[in-house]
């Protein structure tokens, strides 16, 4: 690996491409903090499907592309003399360290769960109002009850064990159960919302990322319809022509295939 002086060396280079770039590429004049949002994002995304597919050459290839970003935001903030990447790394080690008195300052913390329940009171010991300000309102519906359920359990408003929670699955599978019964839409919405809330809270308690999971079944599923789609071609097959049972035979083999 790379000695600590090539790995600065290596940034210093980049500093330098980025302010290169921001002076001489037309693209990369135009762009602004807004104009890099989606962007980052979209390589965020990347970055995770490389992360869950155990690609390292392609995580490796994404947290270039998001150091990218990250040096371009720092730029750009430079040239409106708000901020540059040296007040950026400072801002981030100075919180590091005020977050972390268990390691910089007289905090003794037994667990993991210590760590992160000093880490919610620290938090608000700074002047946020509520544990919940900080998840970020355009996350994605799964991921942000993921991070809330976690920041409130960090407060201690949390379930002790994973047998409750998985009762208040059933209980709210049974809620459901009901108002599909009676038909009203609105209220089965409302309670397959439940549901769902439910089971993330579970697979916390199960130590599973239900983002990380669903993905996965996802993956399995795009890699066995498409077997079942390249068995039925090779047979002069269409599948809006065969029966479903035909098709569960093309199915049942993908997943002997991909076991």
């Amino acid at each position: 690996m790379n000695s600590r002086a090539q790995q600065l060396e290596a940034i210093d280079r980049l500093l330098t491409i980025m302010d290169e770039l921001r002076l001489k590429c037309p693209w990369d004049q135009k762009q602004t903090l807004q104009s890099l949002r989606h962007l980052t994002i979209e390589e965020t995304y990347e970055l995770g499907d490389a992360i869950l597919d155990n690609n390292l050459e392609e995580v490796k290839k994404e947290l270039g592309d998001l150091l990218l970003h990250i040096i371009f935001y720092a730029k750009i903030g430079s040239e409106t003399n708000d901020f540059d990447i040296a007040d950026v790394a400072t801002s981030i080690s100075e919180k590091l360290i005020s977050r972390h008195p268990h390691i910089y300052g007289d905090i003794d913390v037994e667990n993991e769960e210590e760590v992160k329940q000093n880490w919610e009171k620290l938090k608000l010991k700074e002047g946020k109002k509520s544990v919940l300000e900080g998840v970020p309102k355009s996350l994605p519906a799964m991921v942000k009850a993921n991070r809330i359920q976690d920041k409130v359990a960090g407060v201690g408003f949390d379930w002790e064990q994973p047998e409750q929670v998985w009762e208040k699955v059933q209980e709210e599978l049974a809620e459901l159960n009901a108002e599909i019964k009676k038909g009203n839409t609105d209220k089965i919405e409302s309670e397959f919302g439940d549901v769902l809330f439910s089971m993330i809270n579970y697979a916390r308690f199960i130590k599973v990322n239900p983002e990380n999971a669903l993905e996965r079944t996802n993956k399995k599923f795009i890699q066995r319809f498409q077997f079942l789609e390249q068995a039925a071609k090779k047979e002069g097959k269409e599948l809006h022509d065969m029966s479903l049972q035909e098709m569960d035979k093309y199915w049942e083999q993908s997943k002997a295939f991909f076991k």
